[in-house]
């Protein structure tokens, strides 16, 4: 396996001068040092035949000894030096200080086809960044954070990726539900992929610490590889970066709110500064339609990272992030009016997609009304936000009010309570956009054909990431891959696979893993 490696963050950037593997605070530095874990038997159990290619590894290869020490950090590849990063963040607003690579080790960079790749394994082992914790991950969320990774990239949501999942051979103590029960599980480790994992927090540390020559240090290398269309010098440099940076991360919230995924943990330490998802903790989509929902059971009292909130979370990380580039602008001005930007631009942004996924191709000036309405309707009765939409796509211009509702109806999870005055509003709101449908000059096939580019069929719901983690705790790893084949082609029929495009089942409406996730991993 030969790789061809170009490392630029750890050559460009300051490292930590102290090489021991200690927990401590790490100054004038942008990553340690660190060797990953030896595991006692690790095991490949799926690899991502793309991103073997987009590295330029074969299949061949990816079946060697070789691919699998290195990719579960039991062995070093050939002249390079494994690091964690040192950023800080706010955690549920509050800031959190140092946090850094606490369960992440960068491998190495790698550049293919004149595209560079960070490679980083998540669950090797400890860093000066673990705090208290073990650095391990398990297998649970290892196949949570894999499968996501992938599933995104194919809905077309900026994503960071990954390449393999394996089994340590190890077994990884953890309280699930932080109630004072922790028990052993399989410990696991993915190996992620993205051009870079610099996030918001890696700005906020240097700059909370008043360490504005690394902070400008970091903001300049940040630019030059990742940003190359700025071409501005002094101040307007880093307004330009900022303002790129706030554009990709309404373009991503935007992709998430168009598909039901909620983030779960938007802290400014998960906040890609390249606009990418990152770090798949407690995530989820949304089953029944329902702006108030999370998936995170550390939010589950004040729900600060709720999907209807997560636009707002988006403008809040990016005001911590002109906090920590205002060393560099030293003017308010000019960032605050690129703060002030933020809301028009999302509106703007959002009444689009939201047209895109009702099939409306002519603006209208109602069309912001019918999307209101919609989605006060979808919360009257609980209706499964993946099914509602896909199905809409079949309603012809021409069908009456009641005949457009049974096409949507097995969206319903209880349809008894269709009734009275639920039933008006779906009825009223049907007569609102059969209306609109008539102004659209594409014909029926053509709008479902559309609405169907826009509007996924299958999406990795809680449950069905669930089966596959139950079965590969027993052993069984078949699911994966079958989940993994259907998530490559989200939009697509697959009538093979219809199985899965069904609501949230019963079982798991209030299952440990189905419904609320705890960030333990």
């Amino acid at each position: 396996m030969k790789l061809q490696i170009n490392n630029t963050f750890s050559k460009e950037l300051p490292a930590d001068k102290k090489l021991e593997n200690t927990r401590r605070q790490v100054l004038d530095a942008c990553f340690s040092y660190v060797t990953p874990k030896k595991t006692a038997k690790p095991q490949l159990l799926h690899a991502s035949d793309e991103m073997l290619d987009e590295l330029g590894i074969s299949k061949e290869e990816s079946s060697s000894p070789d691919f699998l020490h290195v990719f579960t950090g039991n062995k070093v590849y050939q002249d390079t030096h494994p690091y964690a990063m040192c950023y800080g963040g706010h955690q549920f607003g509050n800031w959190a200080g140092q946090l850094g690579d606490g369960r992440a080790i960068n491998l190495f960079e790698v550049n293919h086809n004149n595209k560079q790749w960070a490679v980083q394994l998540k669950g090797a082992g400890e860093t000066p960044y673990s705090r208290s914790a073990d650095g391990l991950a398990v297998l649970r969320s290892s196949i949570r954070e894999y499968l996501c990774s992938e599933a995104m990239y194919h809905l077309g949501i900026p994503t960071t990726r990954a390449l393999s999942l394996s089994l340590s051979g190890d077994q990884v103590l953890r309280d699930i539900l932080y109630n004072g029960n922790p028990a052993y599980e399989k410990g696991a480790i993915v190996c992620r992929v993205a051009p870079n994992f610099i996030r918001f927090g890696s700005f906020e540390i240097h700059s909370a610490r008043k360490n504005y020559p690394i902070l400008k240090q970091l903001a300049d290398y940040t630019i030059s590889n990742f940003y190359p269309e700025i071409k501005s010098s002094g101040k307007d440099k880093y307004l330009d970066f900022f303002k790129e940076v706030r554009n990709r991360t309404i373009d991503m919230i935007i992709h998430w709110q168009r598909v039901g995924f909620v983030h779960g943990v938007m802290n400014t330490d998960n906040m890609s500064i390249l606009g990418l998802t990152i770090d798949y903790g407690p995530y989820g989509w949304l089953e029944g339609y329902d702006s108030s929902w999370t998936p995170n059971t550390t939010d589950a009292q004040h729900r600060r990272y709720r999907y209807g909130n997560q636009s707002y979370i988006g403008l809040w990380n990016l005001f911590q992030l002109t906090n920590a580039l205002y060393p560099l602008v030293e003017e308010v001005d000019p960032l605050q009016k690129l703060l002030e930007e933020y809301n028009p631009l999302y509106e703007e942004k959002y009444l689009e997609m939201m047209r895109t996924k009702l099939g409306l191709k002519e603006k209208d000036s109602k069309d912001k009304e019918i999307i209101g309405k919609l989605e006060e309707t979808l919360q009257l009765i609980e209706t499964d936000m993946t099914i509602f939409f896909r199905n809409l796509a079949q309603i012809n211009k021409t069908e009456n009010v009641e005949e457009a509702i049974e096409k949507i109806k097995e969206a319903f999870y209880n349809e008894i309570e269709f009734k009275e005055e639920t039933k008006q509003h779906w009825e009223d709101w049907f007569t609102l956009y059969l209306q609109r449908l008539q102004q659209e000059s594409a014909s029926d096939a053509e709008r479902l054909t559309y609405m169907n580019t826009i509007n996924p069929k299958y999406v990795l719901r809680n449950y069905m990431a669930q089966l596959a983690i139950d079965e590969a705790n027993k052993g069984e790893y078949k699911l994966i891959d079958e989940l993994y084949t259907i998530l490559k082609k989200p939009y697509d029929e697959q009538p093979e696979f219809q199985k899965w495009f069904a609501k949230r089942p019963e079982w798991a409406r209030n299952k440990v893993g189905c419904s609320m996730l705890s960030c333990s991993s």
